[in-house]
């Protein structure tokens, strides 16, 4: 089974349209649709903005559902130099930006308990993605650094303090590294993609709003043509 969450309802609601006899269940705040999609056993939920919520969500599908994958699918902004409106950021890694524990001397970003800054995803899952992307995306296909935190980043200050810890950050958002975390918790692979809705910069909250719709149907769009591939990846790997 392939687990994917997105945090709005936006960013999953192109997989539920086409979930064949779809299967609810809820659990706190998240309801978690189980059926197959184009011949593939898949759950989708959407978490809902926010690391605790990402987490949560993450923990809950693996928890009752035991995927062999998880994908967090959505909307990111760029951050990375050349990264556009319309690219697509794959992570080659994700990061919590605003976990701060340096006063104890740890690095930015550390995570105790599993003792380390950069959560690394998928390498094969996420190269068959980077792969169906380049048929997809009109713009560039990108892997790199994602940053994840609970701050919409518009520029200035913030903006400023994730690239002065994290320079290779290629995007930002709220949820991925969240899911990677617990994914590693519980030792299930996972794959982060985010559609570049806007550049994290003072447009932000101009742009967000008016090509988030479009990036989240072209991340759905590559999923859904991409889910028979990573069914037989995920077989291949036992």
């Amino acid at each position: 089974m392939i687990g994917i969450i997105g945090a709005m309802q936006m960013e999953v609601e192109g997989y539920l349209q086409v979930m064949h006899e779809p299967v609810t269940k809820k659990v706190g705040l998240h309801t978690f649709y189980s059926g197959q999609i184009d011949g593939v056993d898949c759950v989708v939920a959407c978490c809902g903005e926010g690391k605790v919520n990402a987490a949560l969500c993450a923990q809950s599908m693996m928890l009752l559902f035991h995927p062999q994958l998880l994908i967090n699918s959505g909307v990111a902004g760029g951050i990375g130099k050349d990264v556009h409106i319309g690219d697509v950021v794959f992570a080659g890694s994700v990061v919590e930006h605003d976990m701060d524990i340096t006063p104890l001397g740890y690095p930015m970003g550390y995570v105790c308990g599993i003792d380390r800054v950069e959560m690394e995803a998928d390498e094969k899952a996420t190269a068959l993605l980077m792969e169906e992307a380049r048929h997809v995306y009109d713009g560039t296909v990108w892997q790199g650094l994602i940053a994840s935190g609970d701050q919409f980043i518009a520029g200035g200050e913030k903006m400023a303090r994730i690239l002065q810890y994290f320079p290779k950050t290629m995007a930002c958002e709220m949820e991925g590294a969240a899911i990677g975390h617990a994914a590693v918790l519980g030792q299930v692979p996972f794959v982060v993609l985010r559609a570049i809705s806007d550049n994290g910069n003072d447009d932000a909250k101009v742009d967000f709003p008016q090509f988030a719709q479009m990036a989240s149907k072209k991340s759905v769009q590559l999923l859904i043509g991409a889910l028979p591939k990573l069914a037989t990846l995920i077989k291949q790997e036992g």
